[in-house]
């Protein structure tokens, strides 16, 4: 289906090449991007908290061993005192806990607690049932495709965050 705009097509691809532009990737992806951040400005404001305390919240709980305030800062491009602030927000409110390693006691671990996790994952549960919907209509290749495609993307932006090209 070639339309008058020069040959895109109604699913997003473009005529003789079968496959979406990058104009078409960024579209969807701000869009997808700006429901999320709707999405998680909501929990913040329900929690009571600010906008970068969901964002250190989501690199806690993503993070493969527990983050260092260090690490946690390096992660958002905070100051050291935002992220102290930050912290000092997340744990009166009951969802991230501090830890000394017990490897080198100088050393703060932030952990974010089981009954803090079961709040969000509360919250989020129709996040979570919309992305189970809409995989469901895929193939199992496609969705290793998405997930690939999405895992790349990540890389590439970490890299960006960290002076790579």
């Amino acid at each position: 289906m070639t339309s008058a705009d020069g040959g895109r097509q109604a699913d997003g691809g473009t005529a003789g090449t079968g496959s979406a532009d990058l104009q078409q990737f960024a579209v969807a992806l701000r869009r997808m991007n700006g429901e999320f951040g709707r999405l998680v400005h909501g929990f913040a404001a329900a929690q009571g908290l600010h906008a970068t305390d969901a964002a250190a919240l989501a690199a806690i709980l993503d993070a493969e061993e527990p983050l260092t305030p260090g690490l946690l800062r390096e992660h958002l491009g905070l100051t050291s005192g935002a992220v102290t602030a930050c912290l000092d927000r997340l744990e009166r409110a009951g969802h991230v806990r501090r830890s000394r390693d017990p490897a080198d006691r100088r050393v703060v671990r932030l952990h974010y607690p089981s009954d803090a996790r079961a709040a969000a994952r509360g919250y989020f549960r129709p996040l979570a049932q919309a992305t189970d919907r809409a995989r469901s209509q895929l193939d199992d290749e496609e969705q290793r495709v998405a997930l690939r495609f999405l895992t790349l993307l990540n890389q590439e932006l970490s890299a960006l965050r960290e002076g790579g090209n």
